[in-house]
């Protein structure tokens, strides 16, 4: 187990909230705002429709779920059973298919290495003890010419204001201890990890929050939440 790179506490932590996944006024409500955005932004660099995708730390399914809705052929794959269970069974109650696995993304690279031609990998590098490994093994995943996305959160002190003592503390709009700030990662250590996997780095994009209007937007402030797009070169 010990080789196995993922943190057993993290696992527990979204593992006990995994029955509250597609409830969209649960902890995680801001998944489900933001994933329309997310969902548009990858769909207008790459077209999903036909194409075959694998959704890296897919908790629950629902960017995996609205990536099939756009007629890819959809792949999840998780650590944690329960939020997989949850997955399977919204599938079963939606009629999106979309096929999951309980499997680590280094294992699932050497198993089917070069088969996809999208890999998303969200909200996912910070909870994990090396994301440099995950990082490498969504390489191996994509097909040369094939679009890597990531999304994560930057570490400065407004990243630890807004995303700890904001979201957790102040507004509640996730558990307290969702995020741990000493594994934020900030930009210039994600695109070194991108450049050293092999993948080109393409353009980074910004989320940010309104308190007043409680809404989401894309913008190019990456100062707190940020997405990267990449591709791996042909």
């Amino acid at each position: 187990m010990s080789t196995l790179n993922a943190d057993p506490a993290e696992i527990q932590k979204f593992s006990e909230l995994a029955h509250r996944w597609w409830d969209p006024s649960s902890e995680f409500r801001p998944l489900h705002e933001i994933n329309p955005l997310r969902l548009e932004w990858i769909n207008q660099r790459i077209p999903l429709a036909g194409k075959n995708v694998i959704d890296v730390g897919c908790g629950g399914g629902i960017l995996a779920e609205s990536m099939a809705k756009k007629s890819a052929s959809v792949t999840g794959i998780d650590l944690s059973e329960k939020a997989l269970k949850v997955a399977d069974l919204h599938s079963l109650e939606s009629g999106v298919q979309v096929r999951y696995k309980l499997i680590a993304a280094e294992e699932m690279a050497e198993a089917e290495a070069g088969q996809f031609d999208v890999v998303t990998c969200m909200e996912m590098l910070e909870h994990v003890p090396d994301p440099a490994s995950i990082i490498r093994a969504c390489t191996k995943l994509v097909k040369p010419g094939g679009h890597v996305f990531f999304s994560t959160l930057n570490r400065n002190p407004k990243s630890y204001l807004f995303a700890i003592i904001g979201a957790e503390y102040l507004l509640q709009m996730l558990p307290k201890g969702t995020h741990d700030y000493a594994k934020f990662i900030t930009p210039a250590e994600l695109s070194q990890d991108i450049r050293n996997a092999g993948l080109e780095l393409k353009t980074m994009k910004g989320l940010g929050y309104n308190p007043f209007t409680k809404m989401y937007s894309l913008n190019n402030d990456t100062s707190v939440n940020y997405m990267v797009a990449c591709v791996r070169p042909a």
